[in-house]
């Protein structure tokens, strides 16, 4: 049989589709990219905020006419989607055959076979799925890139967010685990491992006592091959000086802070449920900067929180403008069922909400082509990612640039192969990309 697997959300979202095609693969099954050609089309789902949730929806109708214009036999749901509404897709959606949860992710084979027997099958737990256990794992991202997941759930209690409903407690793998997992994958000749969790920095603190980032880093690093180790997802409060000491000791470890502030108000955080406070926050960027002078800042706000005020706005503003972030995302808030925000009074109406986050990323825009012209005249590593036709070279990404979520690097006149990190000399800089020619 054939299976085709569409897999939406969030990188985190990726390692569970790689963590089911493997265990689809050794159980027999073909897989297939094309939907026309699949037997069992399954949708790894996310249901993070309300446009996630109209995204999973529209996949799955549009997926569902294949039952009818293709070969296909069965249409499965999975992932976060399901986790909080699986019994109601069962109910409202006669084209799906079966979901199941993030808790039952080696059980997809069982459910093909009993769909396939003509159940409609409804397999959604607790969310304490193991990660120890997990022994096949087939990567969809490129060859030399992958994302390892140290960590999964979340013990934080943020008024906005569903994660820990659909994701359960936070629960830190095991470090053998992990350093086993990075050795494989240096084995298979990977340059970049992008490790990942929705708090990296509370790695360790549930199943070792002591939060274990550090020592877990100090372990991968003598892992030889991969060149560079990013960290993604940090929270300031864990941000301990023992990580910025290893980040400043070990150039495999890149320059590179992922630190998802969400605001800065100090009512807003209040309300938010946030642990942080503005002025802890301000003292660890300008630790960091001191630390680290290439740092690179990525950052994200919301904005439409309930009770949110012009004012508030401001102070996102006012921070943006005083520490210069390399990378900002700006999302709206999104009332979110089973949440404490959801309660709340002075609910932001949408369009407010959007023109506050048009506002700022209107700031931002000039700000992070400023940081992109630190870089012009210098050399620069680029992981190669693909060739660039109508430059004569080729596309990467520096140090600076996550997967899918950063900027890129135009390289001219190289004819490098995707997976090689080459030199490039900077000489234009733009809003979020940057371009050079090849320097070796």
């Amino acid at each position: 049989m054939k299976v085709g697997m569409i897999t939406l959300g969030c990188a985190k979202n990726t390692v569970d589709t790689e963590i089911m095609l493997g265990d689809l693969q050794a159980q027999g099954y073909k897989l297939t990219n094309d939907p026309a050609l699949a037997d069992v089309l399954v949708i790894n789902t996310c249901g993070f905020i309300q446009a996630a949730k109209e995204e999973s929806i529209a996949t799955i109708l549009e997926m569902a006419e294949w039952k009818e214009k293709g070969v296909c036999r069965l249409l499965l749901v999975t992932g976060c989607l399901t986790q909080r509404y699986g019994q109601e897709i069962l109910d409202e959606m006669p084209e799906v055959d079966g979901v199941l949860g993030t808790g039952t992710l080696d059980q997809l084979d069982s459910v093909i076979k009993r769909a396939l027997n003509g159940e409609r099958v409804f397999l959604v737990a607790e969310p304490t799925f193991d990660y120890d256990i997990v022994k096949e794992r087939l990567r969809v991202t490129p060859q030399y890139s992958a994302y390892v997941k140290v960590a999964e759930g979340c013990d934080h209690t943020c008024a906005y967010c569903a994660i820990p409903l659909i994701r359960g407690k936070y629960r830190s793998r095991s470090r053998e685990s992990i350093i086993n997992e990075v050795q494989a994958l240096a084995k298979e000749g990977v340059q970049e491992i992008n490790i990942i969790a929705q708090d990296v920095t509370r790695y360790g603190y549930d199943r070792y006592g002591s939060f274990l980032l550090p020592n877990l880093l100090q372990d991968l690093l003598q892992v030889a091959g991969p060149a560079w180790f990013r960290l993604l997802y940090a929270y300031p409060t864990h941000f301990t000086p023992e990580l910025i000491k290893l980040m400043r000791s070990n150039s495999r470890l890149l320059d590179y802070v992922d630190l998802p502030l969400q605001h800065i108000s100090p009512r807003i955080l209040q309300a938010m449920r946030r642990p942080d406070n503005p002025e802890q926050v301000r003292r660890l960027l300008y630790t960091l900067r001191e630390a680290l002078p290439q740092v690179t800042l990525r950052t994200t706000f919301i904005v439409g929180f309930p009770g949110e005020t012009e004012r508030d706005v401001e102070l996102v503003a006012d921070l943006m403008r005083e520490i210069q972030f390399d990378h900002v995302g700006v999302f709206t808030y999104s009332r979110e069922e089973g949440t404490v925000a959801a309660e709340l009074p002075e609910q932001i109406p949408f369009a407010i909400s959007e023109e506050r986050r048009d506002y700022l990323m209107s700031l931002q825009a000039p700000i992070s082509k400023s940081r992109n012209e630190r870089y012009l005249g210098q050399t620069v590593e680029v992981l190669v990612e693909q060739s660039w036709a109508e430059g004569d070279g080729i596309v990467g990404r520096g140090r600076k640039d996550a997967p899918d979520v950063d900027g890129l690097v135009y390289v001219h006149n190289s004819g490098a192969k995707p997976g090689q990190i080459i030199l490039a000399e900077i000489n234009q800089a733009l809003e979020y990309d940057l371009v050079g020619v090849s320097g070796a």
